[in-house]
């Protein structure tokens, strides 16, 4: 990635004719599994699990191979924000056992708590008052009504008035959210977000997925689902990741998914991402693996320059 924290400020660097568009328009970064950069291979295994996973979990080398699977990022929420990550695929359980209704985040194996890491996104949030986070709570596992409460009752708590209330996706502009004072976007995929005015329906973050292990049949999907995409209403994610099967996971259990899967195949997709033009119908927010290990964020950072040059002419 370029040098740290430079692209710590690209929201607010922004040109003006930029700031006056959509951010649905706009080419936004974004991580996959976000928080996954730290999780606890000794705690039992997540209810996002099959039963014959959990089973063979109690045995700690299994265990510790999971973790090679399950950590999708290697960045840290502040270091991924300073490297300019502005949208983040979140996953959260409770601890199935454990007393009180601590929510935490999930991927195979148990992440940090919730409330940690949105205080991490905030410290960020204060010191970079002109940069806008989506926030896509699009899992919740072992989640009864009293956990969602607790949840977005911190949610509410860590965030206040930076909360965006939810409106017409076309009239969220970079400049509209910073004439509020705004900072968050949270998109919550339960019906619980109808009693909640800063809860974003699931349904305007579609996040179609490819579940594939094969690169060339990934890019096409993308191309496929752009060209789906709701000319309004909506964000759109285009999440350019490949999915271990689970016999890619058996066949190479030691190596773990960055280097069975997202080495290899990287180049190829950020290829596909230079290629790209947001706008109405062009790409909004990219998703990647191990976002540090290309120049990811600043290649879909850059495609924005497209949208200047249609400007002028």
């Amino acid at each position: 990635m370029a040098a740290e924290g430079s692209n710590a400020d690209w929201m607010a660097s922004l040109s003006p004719a930029l700031c006056a568009l959509p951010l649905s328009n706009l080419a936004i970064p974004g991580s996959h599994d976000s928080f996954s950069y730290w999780v606890d291979e000794k705690s039992p295994v997540g209810p996002d699990q099959v039963a014959a996973v959990k089973r063979l979990s109690k045995i700690s080398l299994v265990r510790k191979l999971m973790k090679k699977w399950s950590v999708t990022q290697n960045l840290t929420f502040k270091e991924q924000l300073e490297g300019g990550i502005r949208y983040f695929d979140l996953r959260v359980s409770s601890k199935p056992g454990e007393a009180g209704q601590e929510i935490y985040f999930i991927h195979g194996l148990f992440g940090i708590r919730v409330w940690d890491g949105l205080m991490e996104i905030n410290t960020f949030l204060t010191q970079h008052p002109k940069e806008v986070v989506f926030l896509d709570f699009n899992h919740f596992y072992a989640m009864d009504n009293n956990h969602h409460v607790y949840l977005i009752s911190r949610i509410q708590e860590v965030f206040g008035s930076r909360l965006c209330m939810k409106e017409c996706v076309e009239h969220v502009t970079l400049q509209s959210i910073w004439e509020k004072q705004q900072q968050v976007l949270i998109f919550y995929h339960h019906p619980l977000y109808e009693g909640y005015p800063f809860l974003w329906p699931g349904k305007t973050m579609p996040a179609p997925w490819a579940n594939t292990t094969n690169v060339h049949k990934l890019l096409q999907f993308l191309e496929t689902t752009l060209g789906e995409r709701a000319k309004d209403g909506t964000f759109h994610v285009s999440q350019a990741i490949l999915t271990p099967r689970v016999k890619t996971i058996a066949r190479h259990l030691i190596r773990g998914l960055k280097n069975t899967l997202v080495h290899r195949n990287l180049p190829l997709i950020l290829n596909w991402v230079k290629l790209q033009k947001p706008g109405v119908m062009g790409v909004n927010i990219i998703t990647s693996d191990f976002v540090e290990l290309v120049d990811f964020a600043a290649t879909v950072i850059a495609l924005n320059d497209f949208l200047l040059e249609e400007n002028k002419s």
